[in-house]
């Protein structure tokens, strides 16, 4: 595979930073932002849809965005510790962002504690805010996965096939040196999301899934479909190699078993989907969102003559 390039063959950026005067612009960083602005708004039309008041999902991100920023940082130095410790590193650059290194799995992790922590003081209940924004999420993995596009990283195995991605020489790893095109990996996941993404929307219309089950169904999904890409990568990842597969595709494994399981009973044990979003019931009163009491939600009979007397 030297020489030719495929007919097809999808380009490589030959810069992924933008200078406005003194501001650079990354591709990296607007692909990420582009899908968190993609998954609020997904996120915010099926809250409302599922009863919830609009805004709430933007006061979520609050919570969420820095939350899983840090937690998508901190997994990939940790399974990619040794570009930043160690000798002739540098630990400071594990905080350059802009760099590229982002672990999903870290980001949905951190992500959600976000949305437990402001989910709980907004009174908000946990499994069905879940539900409304895991679609959206698939979305913004989608877009974000372009970021890898832009900085020229995170490609599969060289191929002659027609949509080869053309990877210039500085960013080729050791041993491929006369390697025309690769796996376009980033396009692949990003497909693959895009994919899933109509999968759980058709799926929770259709079945009216509650209970958490929107959420197993994204991480069933996605999981399928990371599983199979990690096996085309070439980047080093440590832990790359646990029992003869990538530890990503590991976790992919372990996830994927155990959201299965909680559809399977969450199906039985709670089957339909909740009809109350919050701790307790609401009502609107002068604009203002009030704790409805019992009294108020339960139908009250007539007084009889003797009563209006």
């Amino acid at each position: 595979m030297t020489g030719l390039l495929p007919p097809l063959a999808i380009p490589s950026p030959d810069n992924g930073v933008w200078h406005l005067g003194p501001l650079p612009l990354r591709g990296y960083a607007l692909a990420i932002i582009l899908g968190i602005v993609a998954a609020i708004w997904i996120g915010e039309r099926r809250w409302v849809a599922r009863g919830g008041k609009p805004g709430e999902v933007q006061d979520l991100a609050i919570w969420a965005v820095p939350f899983g920023l840090v937690g998508a940082r901190l997994y990939h130095v940790a399974t990619d510790h040794s570009l930043y410790f160690g000798e002739g590193r540098s630990p400071w650059e594990a905080l350059y962002v802009w760099q590229g290194g982002l672990g999903v799995w870290g980001g949905i992790a951190a992500g959600a504690l976000g949305i437990v922590v402001g989910a709980r003081v907004k009174g908000i209940r946990l499994l069905p805010i879940l539900d409304a924004l895991a679609p959206g999420v698939l979305v913004a993995q989608a877009i974000g996965r372009w970021g890898n596009w832009f900085n020229q990283e995170l490609f599969g195995k060289p191929t002659d096939l027609p949509w080869g991605l053309e990877i210039d020489p500085e960013h080729r790893p050791d041993g491929y040196a006369d390697v025309a095109t690769f796996h376009p990996t980033f396009l692949y996941e990003c497909l693959w999301c895009l994919a899933a993404f109509a999968v759980l929307v058709w799926a929770d219309r259709r079945f009216r899934l509650g209970h958490g089950r929107v959420l197993a169904l994204y991480v069933m999904a996605y999981t399928l479909g990371r599983g199979w890409i990690e096996t085309l990568r070439i980047d080093n990842v440590e832990l790359s190699d646990v029992g003869g597969l990538r530890f990503n595709v590991w976790t992919s494994i372990v996830l994927f078993v155990l959201a299965a399981a909680y559809f399977a009973w969450s199906s039985v044990r709670h089957p339909g989907r909740e009809e109350q979003v919050y701790d307790e019931p609401v009502h609107e009163t002068a604009g203002e969102t009030v704790p409805t009491t019992v009294d108020e939600t339960e139908d009250t009979p007539e007084p009889s003559a003797g009563d209006r007397e």
